[in-house]
């Protein structure tokens, strides 16, 4: 039987074929992923929170796709290595990043040439949770008891004093700047790469403090290091009796961290909804929320929508921060 199209028809159906094309690969680009192992990196080292939180969405997505789903932390420029990787990779869904405040929303404006477009090289898959930052010290090397002690103490001594960070641009460096300008002291910002060989020399006495929470919590507890203040708007759950900044003495101080998982920019919607529906199901374990409130983090999740959303209105906010306290590097 012949079939005589004519133009109208057949340029009807030349513009229904991508729509067509892509209704037909929806389902499947949902039902054969993953193909194969799936990578989540992490930018920075280990034993830090947002290495902590890649290896628990890493294990809740191998659980329920019966596939290998490994982490690993490509360290160095602040996280923008590790980003750069997941940036420049095939959009499969294979690879993802454990991105965080520095690398999704700070370091563009830091850096005077980045390796990668922070909004248009990546997919926001979901928000996973926010990191509560605690100042605390070094109990034998500081000599002080409270917040005010140490603005004193950091204002006596000038450059006497140091603050470890996980990298230029990191929550404990943009947190350690906000406090020197709202306090009016000096002290000397060491960064690291990943908060957690940062936090082995504050216990060490090579450092004078940070601001964390997740990986100083063990060395509070065994009174290694002091508690100064909470950094942000609330106290912790995991230590209540600890005053916020704010009531501590630098009213209006707030800093905090968050981290997000995401993939390279094109990777299918079916990929992002499905890894989206996993994030937020591991989320809601009551297992994992009680691990999290004990690290003094708080779960996120939400929509891709929402982490899409919330980036872009944190890329914008933390570039008028940096831009007024004129942080660079070259």
């Amino acid at each position: 039987m012949t079939f005589n199209f004519t133009r109208r028809v057949a340029l009807a159906l030349f513009i229904a074929l991508p729509a067509l094309a892509t209704m037909a690969q929806t389902p499947d680009a949902k039902r054969d992923y993953p193909s194969g192992p799936v990578r989540i990196i992490v930018p920075f080292g280990s034993g830090g929170l947002t290495d902590i939180l890649g290896r628990a969405i890493a294990q809740h997505l191998s659980a329920r796709f019966g596939q290998s789903v490994v982490v690993e932390n490509r360290t160095g420029a602040s996280g923008n290595i590790g980003a750069d990787l997941v940036a420049k990779s095939r959009p499969d869904g294979q690879t993802l990043l454990m991105g965080s405040i520095g690398t999704n929303a700070v370091n563009a404006h830091l850096f005077s040439k980045m390796p990668y477009d922070t909004l248009r090289d990546f997919s926001p898959v979901a928000l996973v949770a926010s990191g509560t930052l605690m100042l605390v010290t070094n109990a034998e090397r500081v000599p002080a008891t409270n917040l005010a002690e140490l603005m004193t103490f950091a204002r006596a001594n000038p450059g006497s004093l140091t603050y470890a960070s996980g990298g230029p641009g990191a929550s404990q460096h943009l947190a350690g700047e906000l406090f020197k300008s709202m306090a009016g002291i000096d002290i000397v910002h060491v960064p690291y790469r990943g908060i957690a060989p940062g936090v082995t020399d504050l216990v060490g006495g090579q450092v004078s403090m940070t601001f964390d929470l997740a990986t100083v919590a063990p060395h509070i507890k065994s009174g290694k290091l002091r508690p100064i203040a909470v950094a942000s708007g609330k106290r912790s759950a995991a230590f209540p009796e600890v005053p916020t900044m704010a009531e501590a003495g630098l009213p209006g101080y707030e800093a905090s961290a968050w981290y997000g998982l995401f993939a390279p920019a094109g990777t299918p919607t079916a990929v992002i909804s499905l890894l989206n529906a996993e994030v937020n199901r591991a989320l809601a374990s009551p297992e994992l929320r009680r691990s999290l409130g004990n690290l003094g983090a708080e779960p996120l999740g939400g929509s891709a929508a929402d982490a899409t959303a919330f980036v872009s209105a944190e890329y914008k906010k933390w570039g008028t921060v940096v831009k007024a306290a004129k942080i660079k590097i070259d």
